[in-house]
């Protein structure tokens, strides 16, 4: 089956130089203008990997690369005509695999997309899974599955999942979970947390008023059962 690529670029010229190119070299293309466009379409198409400009209109290609990262791990390749070696530095930090200067060779594009995307599929090959019961649990791809359906979870349902499931009979305080999820947006509301492990129940329980997975402990938090 042919990857799917998702080249984003608000110069159209510049997509018509790559897109022609990437089709005949057995890649399934989608495009993105703008960077808002390009997380509604990386959501949606689930690319294996995307060709990010750097210059966009409503979000930067930083901006983008660090909403992506928040909840997928999607091949990313920078692409810019910034050449300084911080504009690099600054784009690998973020989470992008690789990064390219304009103007480039369309066949070092596909060698580096190619690369990349090997470098992505040997990870998951090799990825221990958490395994708990009925759900399977990705941190890498941060994906779970329930009889090998997959869950949609939101990143701060999926770190707080994560969070209980990593250490099973282990007894978690509101405030703890929040700090797992949440790092240093956290709300002084504890309820928040109630209000996450209530919806991820309704997604992995098969009753969420008789959960098996996560159990309240009264007056100190939740754990995960040991053995769902």
């Amino acid at each position: 089956m042919a990857h799917t690529l998702l080249l984003v670029d608000d110069e159209r010229k510049v997509i018509e130089f790559m897109e022609p190119f990437l089709r005949q070299e057995g890649f399934h293309i989608i495009t993105a203008a703008t960077g808002t466009e390009a997380l509604a379409k990386a959501r949606d198409a689930k690319p294996a990997l995307v060709v990010l400009d750097w210059m966009l209109p409503e979000l930067s290609g930083i901006e983008v690369c660090r909403e992506l990262r928040k909840s997928s791990r999607v091949g990313i390749i920078m692409v810019t005509a910034r050449i300084e070696e911080t504009d690099k530095l600054i784009g690998l930090e973020v989470g992008a695999d690789d990064y390219m200067t304009k103007p480039f060779s369309l066949r070092e594009l596909a060698a580096r997309i190619r690369s990349v995307l090997r470098r992505i599929e040997g990870e998951s090959v090799t990825e221990e899974m958490l395994k708990r019961g009925d759900l399977t649990i990705s941190e890498t791809q941060c994906r779970v599955w329930k009889h090998g359906r997959e869950i949609p979870l939101t990143p701060t349902e999926f770190k707080l999942l994560l969070a209980l499931a990593s250490r099973p009979g282990v007894v978690y305080s509101r405030l703890q979970l929040l700090q797992a999820a949440m790092e240093d947006d956290i709300h002084n509301d504890e309820r928040t947390a109630d209000a996450h492990i209530s919806r991820i129940r309704k997604k992995i329980e098969d009753d969420p008023a008789e959960p098996v997975f996560i159990k309240t402990v009264y007056g100190f938090g939740y754990r995960f059962e040991q053995q769902p």
